[in-house]
Order: C-alpha cells, then sequence, then structure tokens
C-alpha cells in the first residue's frame, strides 16, 4: 500500500535526515520526502497496519526534526 502525505519540513537537509530515519521504521517499504512540494509518500509492507507504522514514522521524524508535522 502506498500513501502520499501533506508535511511541513523546514529545510532541504532536514527532509533526507527524516527520509534516512523513516526508512529505518519496520514496516516501511520505501520512502520518500520532498522539501521542495512539502510531501512525503510512503510504502507499506503488505503485512502491517498502516496507522500503527505511521505512529512510530512520526515518532522518529519528531526525534529528528522537531518542527516537522504531517499534516
Amino acid at each position: 500500500m502506498k500513501k502520499s502525505f501533506k508535511i511541513e519540513v523546514d529545510c532541504a537537509n532536514c527532509a533526507n535526515l527524516v527520509e534516512e530515519e523513516v526508512k529505518k521504521v519496520k514496516g516501511v517499504k520505501s520512502v520518500r520526502v520532498v522539501f521542495m512540494t512539502q510531501k512525503m509518500k510512503i510504502e507499506f509492507d503488505d503485512d502491517i497496519d498502516p496507522e500503527e507504522v505511521m505512529k512510530e514514522v512520526k515518532r522518529v521524524a519528531k526525534k529528528v526534526e522537531p518542527d516537522f508535522e504531517i499534516l
């Protein structure tokens, strides 16, 4: 399953850092964070609950960049 999220991130470097950390989250097959469009696209593993994975994605993203928001 793939989903796209509107995000708020302050700089391109922060977007890259968030992307690298979110890739490590269990249940995330792939992720792309684009600073210019302020979007994050995530492909989830087939056998997981995306809502549960997103809780961890949000936690990891906030740890890397406290101003990061998923709208």
